[in-house]
């Protein structure tokens, strides 16, 4: 397949890089700084663009059958980004006729499991009050992904570690698994490529988690 990545500096969208080379796929990797992109291989397309530029995105998405997004509030202050620059992302593919978009938001942003203990509950609603400004930028941001003409999927981790892929995790199309607390940043690149051809789920936000 030919695959664009946002977000390709960045943990998630590194490992979405890495290993779509090497399940042999043809990959553009959209980057603000190509020195801070580690990941090189057969078949790396590096494409330098301001990320908040609808029209300068658009050679990047030209005839692609899938774009991944790892965009994202790099800490608190940068609360906004995911929404001004996936805008920027979903004006490119929509001028070129792309459909494919997986993106990735957070857990907070899905509904809540039932079966969850009192404990996850309350860690849960502490997280979200100190990431509030980065949750509500999420939520804006899967608003105007699920508004747009995209065949989209929304990938929704809980806490993001760093871990080899193991494949071993689980998944919920459409919610939250009960007791959702990790997931490592390999395991969530995997299940993003693994969902690019798969039907059950497009316009679906999906949980993710050990």
């Amino acid at each position: 397949m030919k695959l664009t990545v946002f977000g390709a500096t960045g943990g998630v969208g590194q490992e979405i890089v890495r290993q779509a080379l090497t399940a042999g796929h043809q990959v553009t990797a959209v980057v603000r700084d190509p020195a801070r992109l580690t990941v090189t291989g057969a078949g790396l397309d590096v494409f330098r663009a301001d990320l908040a530029d609808a029209e300068a995105l658009r050679p990047a998405v030209t005839g692609r059958d899938a774009v991944l997004s790892g965009l994202g509030a790099r800490s608190r202050k940068h609360a906004g980004d995911a929404t001004r620059l996936t805008r920027a992302v979903l004006g490119a593919m929509e001028a070129e006729g792309v459909r494919r978009l997986l993106a990735i938001s957070a857990a907070p942003i899905g509904p809540v499991p039932e079966g969850d203990a009192a404990l996850d509950r309350v860690a849960r609603g502490i997280v979200s009050r100190i990431y509030k400004d980065v949750y509500a930028d999420l939520r804006a941001m899967e608003a105007g992904i699920a508004r747009s003409a995209t065949d989209w999927t929304v990938v929704r981790p809980p806490k993001l570690l760093n871990r080899p892929v193991s494949g071993m995790y689980r998944v919920a199309v459409g919610g939250t698994p009960p007791r959702a607390r990790s997931l490592g940043r390999a395991d969530v690149a995997h299940a993003m490529l693994a969902m690019v051809g798969d039907a059950t789920t497009v316009k679906q936000g999906v949980g993710l988690a050990y």
